[in-house]
């Protein structure tokens, strides 16, 4: 499945400095392209723009832990969307405003509440006992917050309907007693408004629940609340081949093409194809419009004076970096090739859900190769488990991979790096490389500054 093209990564694949970080990292290591993000945030806020939408922008760290995302968003005026103590002081400590942090994720930790709540962050309650936690966190003197503990800014996580299994969100009946609840807090809550997470990519649901939520916020400031905004989380596709690559792909595709004959259901892989992407995915959610609704998304917004609150990962990360491993044993095989790397597929965090990451990695011969054909081979890890493959798929190199040759998989910094990596066998992470510069006459380059 060929990726398309990014120019970033082209200059830096042929700028010779992959071989010598490999030769000094002496293991798997990721580079991140930081301008891509900044890319990509700025073609979101131009989406949000020309809708005439009034939004703000979250990254969601949970996508990638480097420091460098932290960093620009900060620089950008964008937010940060944290859920944990750890994750909120690695945003503060590099630079974002407590105010630009909203805070998600199940059942917090008192720690995480009470931490959000004296930096004035933004927290998206899931539960009732969450949101009587924080009334009670916010000491009340004649009404008014005491000492230097500031009212609670909250959203109210709504239970998206077709979804009554899910653990996350707030079923109608709580609502209602959640909004009973912020009513009689007074002072202790600011309850800004309402939020939700939806599973898959279609726009109509995200933008006919994005309309519930418009109602909700009209109906609370009837009740002397704030409800100025909604969060519609992430969810926003990201393109990594062409359309005629991914549709082949999934006809084609069956347990031959796999090593040991394994198979993947169709439905567990994400859709590495989609016909509006990122930024363009997010125009057209705002132009959807929602069931019921004679006016699109961004109209509805805009007329109601809700301000949308976004909070994607993938999409604001899409060709911001890549992985490399160098190949350390060859394998011959009936008919192909099992190349062992010098680390583990928990650096390709795709193997978490059953799947595999499908994207082909670019083969960077040690000494120059004047076979040219149709070389497959599977790729798996520096482990001892018969399961520790990067990719079952026979993937068809256009060389014989040779021990000591790079194998570089391209755009995996949204959710590939870190989501489940381990030091399994004591082996290292990777450590991230941040590109400063990718032009000419060679890329400059430093560590990243994640604190832990």
């Amino acid at each position: 499945m060929p990726v398309l093209p990014d120019a970033a990564t082209e200059r830096v694949l042929a700028s010779g400095l992959l071989p010598e970080l490999a030769h000094a990292f002496g293991g798997p290591f990721h580079f991140l392209l930081p301008e891509a993000f900044d890319t990509n945030l700025r073609g979101m806020r131009e989406a949000l723009a020309s809708a005439g939408v009034d939004g703000f922008v979250y990254f969601a760290k949970k996508a990638n832990k480097a420091a460098v995302f932290a960093e620009r968003a900060a620089a950008g005026g964008a937010g940060v969307d944290v859920a944990s103590v750890g994750e909120l002081r690695e945003a503060l400590g590099h630079g974002v405003r407590g105010e630009h942090l909203v805070v998600t994720g199940p059942a917090k930790d008192p720690a995480l509440l009470d931490l959000a709540v004296r930096h004035g962050a933004l927290i998206a309650v899931d539960a009732l006992d969450e949101l009587d936690a924080l009334v009670a966190l916010v000491a009340l003197v004649d009404g008014q917050p005491a000492g230097r503990i500031r009212p609670a800014r909250i959203l109210l996580r709504c239970l998206p309907p077709g979804q009554p299994h899910s653990r996350f969100g707030l079923s109608e009946p709580e609502l209602a007693t959640a909004l009973d609840r912020c009513v009689r807090a007074g002072g202790a809550l600011r309850m800004e408004g309402f939020s939700f997470h939806l599973s898959g990519y279609a726009l109509q649901p995200r933008a006919d629940l994005a309309a519930r939520l418009v109602g909700l916020c009209l109906a609370a400031r009837v009740r002397g609340l704030e409800a100025s905004r909604i969060s519609i989380g992430g969810g926003l596709p990201v393109s990594y081949t062409d359309a005629d690559s991914w549709h082949g792909f999934l006809a084609e595709q069956h347990s031959g093409h796999y090593h040991a004959a394994k198979t993947f259901r169709t439905g567990d892989f994400y859709p590495y194809h989609s016909p509006v992407a990122g930024p363009e995915a997010l125009a057209a959610l705002l132009a959807t419009r929602p069931e019921g609704h004679g006016q699109p998304l961004s109209r509805l917004l805009s007329d109601s004076g809700v301000l949308l609150l976004l909070e994607p990962g993938r999409a604001l990360l899409h060709q911001a970096g890549a992985t490399v491993f160098r190949v350390q044993g060859v394998k011959e095989r009936a008919g192909y090739r099992i190349l062992t790397v010098d680390g583990t597929s928990l650096s390709l965090s795709e193997q978490w859900f059953n799947s595999e990451y499908l994207p082909d990695p670019v083969l960077l011969p040690q000494t120059p190769r004047a076979e040219r054909g149709t070389f497959p081979a599977s790729v798996g890890a520096a482990t001892c488990l018969e399961s520790d493959l990067l990719t079952w798929r026979k993937i068809p190199f256009p060389s014989r991979p040779r021990t000591g040759d790079l194998l570089v998989y391209p755009n995996t910094a949204g959710y590939q790096m870190d989501s489940n990596e381990s030091p399994f066998h004591d082996l290292p992470l990777p450590p991230k490389v941040v590109m400063e510069r990718t032009g000419p006459p060679r890329p400059r380059w430093r560590l990243d500054r994640h604190f832990t």
